[in-house]
């Protein structure tokens, strides 16, 4: 019972935070400069005023600000995220066409950085001052201080141009079928990820390895690890059942936390590599100025960070039962 009062509360207060994120994206954007009208009158090669003033008249940008923000939030409250002003569809159904490839990149690097980092972060504490120990944080510190879109260049240029082992963008072959579910379509998803993944996975997986290292040799300096040891247990069972448990905690709420900044990565490495997920339409709205697909993305996108946030205090009192006593 007190585990469902508790999730109902954050979750009230994620359904808060939510509609104050929609407020400030919206005040926001419709500051910064440009004008959507301008943009589509450009695109199309320039259109009277007349026509201008119809298409601001249609899309409500010739209404007061703060009564286009009462607009649009009444619009979120019933599940409408607009219209989109260049695609002309429903800014929903642009998400949804949008979203299994972001989910497929996110959820990739995601899983790669947790376990190949936890998994370095583990074996450099065995032996703290051991060679492999110090390569492994040269490895984390260059991960980290490196940009996303600078790595995702450079490993286009050297897997994709030199050594011609990955495609360079895209997320399919240019003949292959659209749609298939065959194995040859999943092989050939699965070669063109393997950049974009190991671009966007490389900061995280920096940040997880110093993280579960650093927590790794706090937990084997505790007692119940030195007791564990004086009962003759052997050094695997110590590690990897007693002592991992604990220290992965810190990871798993740093994931959690992180998965905003997975999807603002995903912006870039979209972008670098051509991936037609919601990073590329997010900046692609941008330059468009438009505006509802803008919104509905960073609605989106908030969404997933609260639901995450939540999965995260969940997982916590999963593995670590001294929450659920508490």
């Amino acid at each position: 019972m007190n585990l469902l009062r508790r999730f109902l509360s954050r979750l009230a207060l994620g359904a808060v935070l939510v509609l104050a994120v929609v407020v400030l994206n919206f005040v926001l954007v419709h500051a910064a400069p440009g004008d959507p009208v301008e943009t589509i009158a450009g695109a199309s090669g320039g259109m009277s005023e007349e026509l201008r003033d119809e298409l601001r008249a249609r899309y409500g940008l010739d209404r007061p600000l703060v009564v286009q923000l009462g607009v649009y939030l009444g619009q979120v409250l019933r599940g409408d995220l607009g219209h989109s002003y260049f695609f002309d569809m429903p800014v929903a159904r642009l998400i949804a066409d949008r979203l299994p490839p972001t989910l497929l990149l996110v959820t990739a690097a995601t899983l790669l950085a947790f376990v190949l980092g936890t998994t370095l972060g583990v074996l450099s504490s065995r032996r703290p001052n051991g060679w492999l120990s110090q390569a492994i944080t040269v490895l984390s510190l260059v991960g980290f201080a490196a940009p996303v879109f600078w790595s995702g260049i450079l490993l286009m240029i050297l897997f994709a141009g030199t050594l011609a082992w990955f495609p360079v963008s895209g997320m399919r072959a240019v003949d292959a079928a659209s749609g298939g579910l065959g194995w040859a379509d999943v092989l050939d998803v699965a070669h063109h990820l393997v950049l974009p993944t190991l671009t966007l996975s490389l900061v995280y997986l920096a940040q997880y390895s110093r993280l579960s290292r650093a927590s790794m040799l706090d937990v084997l300096g505790s007692d119940y690890i030195r007791t564990a040891r004086a009962k003759g247990l052997a050094d695997r069972v110590v590690l990897y059942k007693h002592a991992l448990r604990n220290a992965v905690l810190p990871v798993i709420t740093v994931l959690g936390l992180q998965f905003g900044n997975v999807m603002a990565g995903a912006v870039l490495v979209e972008t670098v590599f051509n991936w037609p997920g919601l990073g590329r339409l997010a900046f692609e709205s941008v330059l468009r100025r438009d505006y509802p697909t803008i919104l509905g993305v960073l609605v989106f996108s908030a969404m997933v960070v609260v639901v995450m946030n939540l999965l995260t205090d969940l997982a916590y009192r999963l593995i670590d039962p001294r929450i659920k006593t508490g």
